[in-house]
């Protein structure tokens, strides 16, 4: 993990912090600090003719468990590390031009079909947290990719998230295949994270070895 840290509350959805770049609107200037030094990082993201830059992997904005998230055991309850994992697709939809203002418009959308999620480290009240999301794959009408959820500032791995999406057609409620526009960034975003290391735990089944 690199030591980047972002030291701005809301970046954009396309801040990249592994790589310690960001992109951001012109209102909002983020301080990424390593080594001790601070940069201040300046981006123009209101300019609509721009194409999106797909880093490897996605990083989505920094986020922190919210009080009301903790159960009776005293850590972040399980169905809200969906929360979290979700919030950071919707980033990612939204930068492959297909968040809410395509599903509005077009009157399609995106059905998540399975999950595996893994809960690996404890998360408590407050803690600062960032997802990164890999494109594993996709095809006409399908989405695979893999979700990571980092503490934010100590870097250590709290829980992932295996999804397949399902593009659809909400009139029909049926399966759809994404359009030309859609199809292209998918593959753009593939490309930059082609030369990503298979994630640990992607493709993993719930299994009890016999005399366990």
């Amino acid at each position: 993990m690199s030591s980047w840290r972002v030291l701005m509350a809301r970046p954009h959805p396309t801040l990249n912090v592994a790589a310690g770049r960001a992109q951001v609107k012109p209102a909002e200037v983020p301080v990424l600090r390593h080594a001790g030094q601070s940069v201040t990082v300046k981006l123009m993201l209101d300019r609509l003719d721009l194409e999106p830059a797909f880093f490897a992997p996605f990083v989505a904005s920094p986020m922190r468990v919210e009080p009301g998230w903790i159960d009776y055991n005293g850590h972040l309850n399980t169905a809200y590390y969906n929360v979290l994992f979700d919030r950071a697709v919707d980033e990612v939809y939204e930068l492959l031009g297909c968040g809410l203002a395509y599903v509005a418009a077009s009157r399609h959308s995106f059905f998540t079909v399975e999950v595996h999620v893994r809960y690996l480290r404890e998360l408590n009240a407050g803690d600062p947290v960032r997802v990164t999301l890999q494109l594993l794959g996709f095809d006409a009408k399908r989405l695979h990719y893999f979700e990571q959820l980092f503490h934010a500032e100590e870097a250590w791995l709290s829980a992932t998230s295996e999804n397949m999406a399902l593009h659809v057609d909400m009139a029909a409620r049926k399966t759809a295949p994404f359009p030309d526009a859609i199809t292209t960034r998918l593959q753009r975003m593939k490309a930059a994270h082609a030369n990503l290391p298979v994630p640990q735990g992607a493709g993993r089944r719930i299994a009890m070895k016999a005399g366990q």
